[in-house]
């Protein structure tokens, strides 16, 4: 990633290192490796590799079962805790339980997607690829919408239609936008909001380490500017701190919004 950046750097006439096209950031189409005809690109190992990793935490988290846990299974105890009581249990009641397999999933495959983004060496969130965020909130939206009409048959859709609540004049409005917002655009903000942030983030990231150690590099051909870079790492690192908050908020608010869009079927008069 720096190496990109500091190709495009111009650290002379540039206060700031900036590719001319950022989707060199995102975008990695050479393959790694083939196996027959699926080429493995950078994105697509590292999507196979943050699954991975969620398996073999939760695996090697809760396989034991020990009465008297180690500081590694107790941390994975407690984030399992939190999904199981703090968002399942909840957020959609007694019913969660059942769901607590798929928003665990999403939520260990998301926060450690989102961590890539801070990982030495790769560096790169895949949420930042529009199609792992649109992929988990199309299966969500699978999920809330069968789960509506199985629990509520046609009720489901009439009920957001043509909500009771609602004084009868504007029923027919309010029905309306709720029937878009349900059933169209739900599965896209719930990923737009992800990868959103991501994608911010990992430009933000991107431009300040990148340019901070381009001009540093660069000192013996642009002198005193050199400086700039040591003022673009310093405020890099506070973003990166912060890149770590946001990773792990975005994953829970993701699961969170999922438990809820689950929860407005299970109890749609609610």
């Amino acid at each position: 990633m720096l190496a990109a950046q500091e190709h495009h750097c111009d650290v002379v006439n540039e206060v700031i290192c900036a590719p001319e096209d950022v989707k060199d950031w995102f975008e990695f189409l050479d393959p790694l490796f083939t196996i027959g005809p699926l080429n493995f690109t950078r994105v697509s190992f590292l999507m196979l590799l943050a699954a991975a990793v969620a398996v073999a935490l939760l695996y090697f988290g809760l396989r034991r079962n020990s009465p008297v846990p180690t500081k590694f299974e107790a941390a994975i105890e407690s984030l399992v805790g939190f999904v199981r009581d703090g968002i399942a249990r909840d957020v959609i009641g007694p019913e969660g339980a059942k769901y607590v397999p798929y928003l665990l999933s999403i939520f260990m495959l998301i926060i450690v997607g989102n961590l890539f983004e801070v990982t030495p060496f790769i560096n790169f969130p895949i949420t930042s690829r529009m199609a792992l965020p649109i992929f988990l909130s199309l299966i969500t939206y699978f999920i809330f919408v069968v789960v509506g009409f199985r629990k509520n048959g046609m009720h489901y859709l009439t009920d957001v239609a043509w909500p009771k609540a609602v004084p009868i004049g504007l029923r027919w409005l309010v029905g309306l936008i709720e029937v878009v917002s349900t059933f169209l655009l739900r599965p896209i903000t719930l990923a737009i909001r992800l990868f959103a942030n991501l994608v911010a983030g990992h430009l933000m990231l991107t431009l300040l380490l990148g340019s901070g150690v381009a001009f540093v590099l660069a000192v013996g051909e642009i002198g005193p500017k050199a400086g700039l870079g040591v003022v673009w790492f310093a405020v890099g690192m506070i973003f990166f701190a912060f890149e770590i908050f946001v990773a792990i908020l975005q994953a829970y608010i993701f699961t969170l919004l999922s438990a809820v869009y689950i929860q407005a079927s299970v109890h749609p008069q609610h």
